[in-house]
């Protein structure tokens, strides 16, 4: 951490080339005394990053930021914000505190935080970060967040980790087992200092094999910001046996579509299915992520249109979590050629061509207000459903 970046004069150079094209920044020359001309890109850019994802950041004076790459792999305030609502307490710990953004939530939920960060660096400037954020009551180390618990005798309300998804080797991975620290190795150790954790996983992880890999799993919160899965969440208490929540939420707009049901009611659940009725119902994708592919019918009286297509169907028009069309036309694919449609969006679900072959053999433009669900229907036949947005 260079503390000359945080001086006046550079600081205003970051603020007010924010919208600048970096390269022709460098080339014409970024010239500090005491700070490299690439940490002030850095800056920049990482500042530009946060803007949305980090208003609280972006605001705030004197705000120094990590690598682009930080700020890109930390939680956004959406989501922090979220979970830090779920929980509550008197003493949480952090075990992988990154950028600090799920700590500072969390301290506006518990009386004493502390956040673990392994990199000297990162430790550093989520330290200043703090005190400029004026998060008191977080206590911040310069730790491996599992060996600080080891060596320590005290307990805590609740702990929370979000595992590194990249190996020694700065690789990606999804499973469990590959990411630092690995918890399922650790599980018992660390319910020796807690009896609740939160852990946060990659939205690609299988959720059947994590709960394979996790015991104690209580509930799991599919979070999705703007139809887009960001997180899954574990809530896991100490010798929690019994059956496991699942909990979905699309955050959109300020607004938070909810579905949740129990995660055996998927098996239990028979379908209904239908040919294609007046509307149109598409789960958002937090739902999708979950796999209540049947227990949606259930909900919400609706009609499955084929056991793999996942889109459903129904005379009634309801409030549902996702997106609902109007039908206002049905038709067969071999006979397609009818289809006198210039633009319009299209959608594959559980058909053999791809969206961009569709496209090509109807000699249809993107976009419009026309949209076109290209799908199998219960008997077999592979349709097209012209649909307008309710």
């Amino acid at each position: 951490m260079n503390d000359s970046i945080l001086h006046t004069e550079i600081q205003e150079f970051i603020n007010n080339n924010l919208n600048s094209d970096i390269t022709k920044l460098l080339l014409k020359g970024v010239s500090f005394k005491g700070v490299a001309p690439r940490a002030i890109v850095e800056q920049i850019e990482a500042k530009k990053k946060s803007e949305k994802k980090l208003p609280t950041w972006f605001h705030t004076k004197n705000i120094y930021y990590p690598n682009k790459l930080n700020v890109a792999q930390t939680s956004s305030e959406i989501t922090a914000d979220y979970k830090s609502n779920l929980i509550a307490g008197k003493t949480l710990i952090d075990l992988t505190g990154g950028f600090g953004v799920d700590t500072y939530y969390f301290s506006k939920r518990f009386k004493s935080v502390i956040h673990c960060e392994i990199n000297e660096s990162l430790s550093k400037i989520v330290n200043h970060n703090f005190k400029q954020l004026k998060a008191n009551t977080i206590i911040n180390l310069n730790v491996d967040g599992i060996e600080h618990l080891n060596n320590s005798n005290k307990t805590y309300d609740w702990i929370y980790v979000d595992p590194s998804r990249r190996d020694m080797s700065k690789r990606k991975v999804v499973f469990l087992n590959d990411c630092l620290p690995n918890i399922p190795k650790h599980l018992d150790m660390l319910f020796d200092y807690t009896n609740n954790i939160m852990l946060k996983t990659s939205p690609l992880l299988d959720i059947s094999i994590g709960v394979k890999e996790l015991k104690y799993t209580k509930a799991i919160h599919i979070i999705a910001v703007n139809n887009e899965v960001k997180e899954l969440l574990w809530i896991l208490e100490k010798n929690y046996n019994d059956k496991i929540s699942m909990l979905t939420v699309n955050i959109h707009h300020n607004e938070q579509q909810h579905f949740n049901y129990i995660i055996n009611e998927e098996s239990e659940t028979i379908a209904k299915y239908s040919e294609p009725l007046t509307y149109l119902y598409e789960p958002n994708l937090a739902i999708l992520k979950s796999g209540a592919f049947t227990t949606i019918t259930k909900y919400f009286n609706l009609f499955k249109i084929h056991k793999h297509s996942h889109i459903y169907t129904n005379d009634i028009l309801i409030d549902f979590p996702g997106r609902v069309f109007k039908i206002i036309n049905i038709i067969p694919y071999s006979k397609r050629k009818q289809l006198n449609i210039l633009k319009a969006n299209i959608t594959t679900r559980n058909f053999p061509e791809s969206v961009n072959q569709i496209r090509k053999n109807l000699k249809i433009k993107d976009g419009g207000d026309i949209y076109i669900y290209a799908t199998t229907s219960m008997n077999g036949k592979k349709i097209l459903l012209i649909c307008t947005k309710v």
